[in-house]
């Protein structure tokens, strides 16, 4: 019988401290920020998929819905004359865009909540779909399309994909407007999409120089105060269309990115190591069980034997202060990547890792 341990070896020696200057690159002002108060709303409402030809919900769940719908029709109905399975109850959500004007079409999202079996061939019944608020910004109604198949047949089934859940495309419209007067206000707030102080003074800064007067202001590393001029009130629009185009220097922090479960290293390009030099290599024990006969009464006995072996072990020094140098020190070592995540973790411990390893 033989069982067999590796374990990996991982020697931090000889750390020196090296410096380097921060790098960024530049991006579109409108593709790092957006405009406080502009942005999307969830609506949700409860709804009834009609037309499933026995996959619905199971006898009698859906009772109580069916009639309270055809009451608002103004048909009574009794309770013993439902009885089909044609019928699903679903959550309906949608995404309502900033500034909605009535009569807009929206894509409305499909999910069953009971034991339905698929929505395919279904038809969404009108629902209102409601804010946080509570007040009904869209209706939606129409044919269901799902990405999935249910088929049931002789106690036989096949299913691919989720046959529960769908889309109802261009099927919610918009029937109450929101927002505010956006073209006449006096001031702006940019809100950076990552926080970031450096990368909130160059917007201030980029901004100001194009407007030629101190109009931005960046009062946290979150936002960016923009005063409208005298020359785009009442066109604040014109305004951001004109900010949005402005390239901002965007400071990247120094971090490192490990996934233990999928064993994925993503280095920043801010990232810098220091010359340090790393010893890496396998540990190999084997123990080995030899059965053996002994004494007058042929007792059965075994002997255990424990061998150690060791590969052998070179240091190897890395460093880097671009992020091309580092792939290259750290490809010298040849290990694979879950042994790469104990390095990092190792050298950040040591403080040869001028970077935030985070680990998710």
């Amino acid at each position: 019988m033989k069982m067999r341990k590796t374990i990996g070896t991982i020697i931090i020696a000889a750390l020196f401290l090296a410096s380097g200057v921060t790098t960024g690159h530049c991006e579109r002002l409108k593709d790092i920020v957006s405009i406080k108060g502009v942005k999307d709303n969830q609506l949700v409402g409860y709804g009834l998929v009609v037309g499933l030809g026995g996959t619905g919900d199971a006898k009698g769940s859906m009772v109580q819905s069916i009639i309270n719908m055809l009451m608002k029709m103004g048909i009574s109905v009794s309770t013993k004359d439902i009885i089909s399975k044609n019928v699903a109850a679903v959550m309906v959500t949608a995404d309502l865009p900033p500034f909605p004007k009535i009569g807009k079409k929206i894509d409305a999202n499909v999910s069953a909540m009971g034991n339905a079996k698929s929505l395919m061939g279904g038809m969404l019944l009108l629902t209102p779909l409601q804010g946080a608020d509570g007040k009904v910004y869209a209706t939606a109604q129409g044919a269901v399309s799902i990405g999935g198949i249910f088929v049931s047949k002789s106690g036989t089934t096949a299913q691919q994909n989720f046959a529960t859940v769908g889309r109802v495309p261009n099927g919610a419209s918009v029937e109450k407007e929101y927002g505010y007067d956006i073209a006449n206000s006096e001031d702006i707030t940019l809100v950076l999409r990552d926080s970031d102080f450096t990368t909130a003074t160059h917007i201030k800064e980029v901004i100001n120089s194009n407007l030629d007067g101190s109009y931005a202001t960046a009062p946290d590393p979150s936002s960016v105060k923009v005063v409208v001029p005298a020359i785009y009130q009442g066109n604040v629009v014109g305004l951001i269309n004109k900010l949005e185009a402005l390239d901002v220097k965007v400071d990247i922090p120094a971090k490192i990115i490990v996934n233990e479960r999928t064993g994925t290293v993503v280095i920043g390009e801010s990232v810098k190591l220091s010359p340090v030099a790393i010893a890496h290599g396998d540990l190999t024990i084997e123990i080995t069980q030899t059965p053996q006969i002994s004494g007058p009464q042929g007792n059965i006995g075994a002997q255990t034997d424990i061998n150690v072996q060791t590969d052998k072990v070179a240091l190897s020094k890395v460093s880097g202060a671009t992020l091309g140098e580092i792939i290259t020190s750290l490809n010298k070592l040849g290990v694979a990547p879950r042994d790469l995540i104990a390095i990092l973790q190792s050298l950040k411990s040591a403080g040869a890792l001028t970077a935030q390893l985070e680990i998710q």
